[in-house]
């Protein structure tokens, strides 16, 4: 077993403190990996403060992991001592489910084995994730990493990423579609510069007015403050794509009424608390309310791929694990908010924590 440490929180009301555990020794098919930036997830603070239910404690936050292989099992085929690799929000599936066999491992129908805040196959050893100095990941688990990147600014990209490059790519958002991005936090900013890049003409919805300079940064053709009804009466019935990236209690109806007939509205954030839908938002248009998760391996490649190419990463700010405290209070003035490092919710940067020791 190798000795490793990390930080944990040790339950919904408590704050990350240096925690030491053990990673299993790489097997024949497992790549350990150094880990040198993780990003913070807005999930991290859901997670840790168990605001979605069925949390593990003590846990070790974070799946956007980019880091330095330092050693290989004898059977690894695809990475060599030296490269980067990177770990996202899953590290195992039962491999033989359909999900499985077709890529799409974030659905898999026995097991999946989450980076952390899960159970090993097992369904019984628990996952601690990349707040931490190593972890040990087979290799068809792992991922490619450009060096072309700023690796602090990749990481991101291992969850809000792909988390919004899936469905852009699924309901295939291209040139000459109108898509609409509701909340630019992480996930958000992620989502214009994506469907930007895709040649999409993209409006950002916000409630607040002083993220417009950054949505036009970004890459947004047009901005709209969500706060006045007047603002979304005048778009309706013209999106063709919509993106929902808030992760807190809003009216989603508001938002299906500015889709065309057949429009998709895809749910990437995930509120703590139901969200109500008026049948008529659908019905009178035909429209489309549905929701996506991560990406499969295969697919998340693609999307690093893809971002290593149109030179795409996340805008975040950098801290030392070991100023996550002093960082969080300062910012929000709230002793129990793990995950974003005092970043508010609903900001537009993401946050990589240094790993480097």
């Amino acid at each position: 077993m190798l000795p490793t440490r990390g930080y944990a929180t040790k339950g919904p009301t408590s704050i990350l403190e240096p925690f030491s555990f053990e990673r299993r020794d790489p097997g024949p098919h497992d790549v350990l990996i150094e880990i040198l930036y993780c990003g913070i997830c807005h999930s991290d603070i859901h997670q840790a403060r168990d605001e979605w239910g069925g949390s593990i404690f003590p846990m070790v936050p974070g799946h956007e992991i980019v880091g330095r292989v330092t050693r290989v099992g004898s059977a690894v085929k695809r990475f060599k001592v030296g490269e980067l690799a990177g770990v996202g929000t899953i590290v195992d599936s039962c491999r033989v489910c359909a999900s499985c066999k077709a890529g799409l491992e974030q659905y898999c129908e026995v097991h999946v084995v989450w980076t952390y805040n899960g159970t090993e196959k097992d369904e019984k050893t628990p996952t601690y994730g990349g707040y931490s100095s190593q972890i040990v990941v087979d290799e068809n688990y792992t991922l490619k990493i450009s060096p072309k990147l700023p690796l602090a600014n990749v990481a991101p990209l291992l969850c809000a990423g792909i988390t919004t490059y899936s469905p852009l790519r699924h309901f295939e958002v291209g040139p000459g579609q109108r898509v609409g991005v509701v909340g630019l936090g992480g996930l958000g900013h992620m989502a214009v510069k994506l469907a930007a890049s895709m040649g999409a003409e993209v409006t950002v919805f916000s409630t607040s007015k002083t993220k417009e300079q950054d949505a036009r940064r970004l890459g947004a053709h047009d901005f709209v403050v969500s706060l006045d009804p007047k603002n979304l009466d005048a778009l309706a019935n013209r999106f063709d794509f919509i993106l929902d990236a808030v992760s807190a209690p809003h009216d989603v109806n508001a938002y299906l009424n500015l889709l065309r007939r057949d429009g998709v509205m895809a749910m990437v954030g995930i509120p703590a608390k139901p969200l109500q839908v008026q049948a008529f938002s659908l019905v009178l248009k035909r429209r489309k309310l549905t929701g996506s998760g991560v990406g499969g391996i295969r697919e998340t490649q693609e999307m690093l791929d893809y971002c290593a190419k149109k030179n795409i990463v996340a805008d975040v700010e950098v801290i030392p694990i070991q100023q996550e405290k002093e960082h969080r209070g300062r910012r929000r003035g709230d002793p129990h908010s793990a995950g974003r490092s005092g970043l508010g919710a609903d900001d537009q940067r993401r946050c990589s924590i240094s790993l480097r020791h």
